[in-house]
């Protein structure tokens, strides 16, 4: 008896942590549709370097090529191993990611989702550096004369996947 219920609880473990892995991959699949979907629809409405004002004096949505990483960096050196560097660079993470979703045995749901939305983000941004050898930003937040750097949605889900992964460091055992 004992030995059939603990048969039986192994497999509801697996049976979940299957389910699990495909709510990861869904979350993942989203991200990258929905910016590639919405760098699609950027490049093919707006012209490079338009402003297009939504909310004046706070929010802007804009066409700009990056060519650089993150935040700009990069992005005016005329480096021609740039973008090689950052599609091998890029390659390494998601593997990384990759790898530690698909060998942890358990994943706490903010570490799943965290993980989930830098994976979706991080290969639309590689997908877009290996077809054009640059990334499409669009939303451009600033404050008068303070501007961010503009960014998509694939730049987004990686910031809010670093916060839950954060999260689930501070606040769960």
């Amino acid at each position: 008896m004992a030995a059939t219920l603990v048969i039986m609880s192994e497999a509801l473990v697996a049976r979940v942590r299957n389910i699990s892995r495909v709510i990861y991959a869904a979350i993942a699949l989203l991200v990258f549709v929905g910016d590639q979907s919405t760098k699609a629809i950027v490049e093919s409405s707006i012209p490079e370097r338009q402003i297009i004002p939504v909310i004046p004096g706070l929010f802007n949505i804009t066409h700009v090529k990056n060519e650089g990483a993150a935040f700009g960096l990069f992005a005016d050196s005329p480096a021609p191993w740039k973008t090689v560097l950052l599609i091998v660079i890029s390659a390494a993470l998601l593997a990384t990611v990759v790898g530690v979703v698909w060998k942890t045995r358990r994943l706490h749901w903010e570490a799943g989702v965290g993980l989930s939305l830098i994976l979706g983000g991080a290969l639309s941004n590689l997908v877009d550096r290996i077809r054009m050898g640059r990334v499409v930003d669009f939303l451009d937040f600033y404050f008068r004369s303070y501007h961010w750097y503009t960014f998509n949605l694939a730049d987004s889900a990686i910031v809010v996947g670093a916060g839950f992964l954060i999260l689930q460091v501070l606040f769960v055992e």
